[in-house]
């Protein structure tokens, strides 16, 4: 145990001073605000070692974090285990705002009466309703809230489990999600750090409510902290934000002077066709992947509709035989960790010679025991069972790229480690349906990429994170970030909204994912693709705003 004066940051990562204070506080509400770059996810990571290596969260009490995103509370949960190690991360929950509910809805599930009651096996729908039987997302946090006013008990468990709580991106928060947060810890012990930026707030369309952070600052009497440094961006991207920052929060900005240097590169591209845009940005793609560039480290972010911005982009990279993943249908998929388990699982049988893949299905199946000894009899079973697999799967033969000998096998080795141990992976699976269901969802996407063609390699290459390049929508590229960006579509047609406020935020979001690379591009003319929406414009016109900003003459 260390004293929490003689702390110091994991791994040897510098804070700086505003974070250290955040990450050491040990008895005070706090809301950090923080722009891009300047390090939210890794200050929480650093304040759960603290709290956790110094006993300021003590055995058995615990830390949870609350994120927006699947991947985000993934990543943070995968931050933690890094700089904490297996035994001390075990003691920390990373979930969204809907497991964070689900899990109180499931915990006391009971106290909901008459058409509000729930079965035990009950589903959950984007938008359909079947009373006691499948309720929607809105509808579980209504519950939750409900569950947590005419239950002491349930409103004290939560807050005798928990510490120390984490909200990260809280500037996106809804009415219904505070009154969520206020309705479990208002008033209570459990100490609560809040962070979030302002320039970022791009979820009012789904009911983010505005000047969430100074409601929380003045309910939860938090003290108010500044992170000013951005640790992601080249300074010749940082000078690009900060011209964005001037117009969108003048107080923020800095002078131009604090962000001397050459390092990195913004490009403006204008084309007179889509069709001219997709050949040379996978020219581009091309140049950077033959120099060494990782897949992962390439994004695509457009404003929406992805399937149809980027069709013509896509079509060129297949033609290429390069890897695209469009995140709009993927990104929560792949993040669920039994998706991850099942997909590491295959990867080690197509024979995709990645150690990581290996490395953490082993991990799986050694967490998973109870004890040593079973540990070590489960961990032969599932090498044994895994020899035996690779030696009667050929690479093309007949069912090398047969989607049902894949589920068979799937299901063969989910028996093997048991299906109580794959609920194990997160509280969400422990109840209902849902296991079963993202079980599903992976096979039926793994089945689909395998049609395409390529074989289970190729389908594993178009799934992964790391193999693939990403394209995103800015909503989904919240808390992600990118050696190289490209940023397709800096139209009017696309950054639509009337207000141009909501606009800014939306294409500052995007812009400040870069850390060396950035690449704008727009273009007179997008061809409608075949199954395009039903309102499409061809003409474009370019966002010259916007494309301004890249323009580093511009001192002050």
């Amino acid at each position: 145990m260390i004293s929490p004066k003689d702390w110091e940051p994991a791994d040897g990562i510098t804070l700086e001073p505003n974070a250290f204070l955040a990450a050491r506080n040990q008895c005070e509400n706090v809301v950090i605000t923080a722009g891009p770059g300047a390090g939210k996810t890794e200050l929480l990571a650093q304040r759960a070692d603290f709290l956790l290596t110094t006993g300021c969260c003590p055995y058995p009490r615990r830390v949870l974090a609350i994120a927006f995103k699947v991947d985000a509370a993934r990543n943070i949960r995968e931050r933690v285990r890094r700089r904490c190690g297996d035994k001390l991360s075990a003691r920390f929950d990373s979930f969204t705002f809907h497991a964070f509910a689900k899990r109180i809805v499931d915990n006391y599930r009971v106290l909901l009466k008459g058409p509000e009651a729930l079965n035990p096996d009950y589903a959950l729908d984007p938008v359909k309703r079947v009373q006691h039987e499948r309720i929607t997302y809105d509808d579980l946090i209504r519950h939750a809230i409900h569950i947590l006013r005419i239950s002491s008990h349930a409103r004290n468990s939560l807050r005798q489990t928990y510490t120390h709580v984490f909200l990260d991106e809280f500037q996106d928060a809804t009415g219904q999600q505070y009154q969520l947060l206020k309705e479990a810890f208002l008033n209570g012990p459990t100490i609560l750090t809040a962070v979030g930026d302002t320039k970022q707030r791009i979820m009012k369309f789904a009911g983010a409510v505005d000047e969430i952070m100074d409601m929380y600052a003045v309910d939860f009497r938090a003290r108010s902290l500044t992170l000013y440094q951005n640790f992601r961006s080249a300074p010749v991207l940082r000078r690009m934000q900060n011209r964005m920052v001037q117009v969108m929060e003048p107080s923020a900005a800095v002078s131009m002077s604090e962000l001397s240097g050459e390092e990195g590169s913004i490009k403006v591209w204008k084309f007179g066709s889509s069709h001219d845009e997709a050949k040379a940005v996978s020219d581009q793609i091309e140049t950077w992947l033959n120099s060494g560039v990782m897949h992962k480290e390439i994004a695509i972010l457009v404003r929406q509709q992805p399937h149809l911005v980027c069709a013509e982009l896509v079509a060129e990279l297949s033609t290429r035989d390069v890897p695209s993943r469009n995140e709009q249908s993927r990104q929560d998929l792949t993040a669920e960790p039994a998706a991850h388990f099942i997909l590491s699982s295959i990867r080690v049988l197509a024979g995709d010679r990645s150690p990581a893949a290996y490395e953490d299905l082993m991990r799986f199946v050694t967490l998973s025991s109870p004890t040593e000894e079973s540990a070590l009899r489960k961990t032969r079973a599932v090498s044994r069972f895994l020899a035996r697999w690779k030696r009667d799967m050929r690479p093309g033969g007949a069912s090398w790229s047969d989607a049902q000998t894949w589920r068979a096998l799937v299901a063969n080795l989910i028996e093997l480690v048991t299906m109580s141990a794959m609920s194990a992976l997160s509280p969400e699976y422990q109840r209902g349906p849902r296991l079963a269901e993202i079980i599903a969802k992976t096979l039926d996407a793994f089945e689909y990429e395998l049609k395409q063609g390529g074989g289970p390699v190729a389908a594993l290459r178009r799934l992964s994170e790391e193999d693939a390049i990403r394209i995103l929508t800015i909503h989904k590229c919240k808390g992600l970030e990118f050696e190289k960006v490209i940023v397709l579509g800096v139209e009017k047609e696309l950054f639509w909204n009337k207000d141009p406020r909501e606009n800014r935020a939306e294409f500052f979001v995007a812009i400040s994912r870069a850390k060396h690379e950035l690449i704008l591009t727009s273009t007179a003319t997008r061809q409608r693709p075949p199954e395009g929406a039903r309102r499409w414009e061809f003409s474009r016109h370019a966002y010259d705003e916007f494309l301004n900003y890249a323009d580093d003459s511009v001192l002050e």
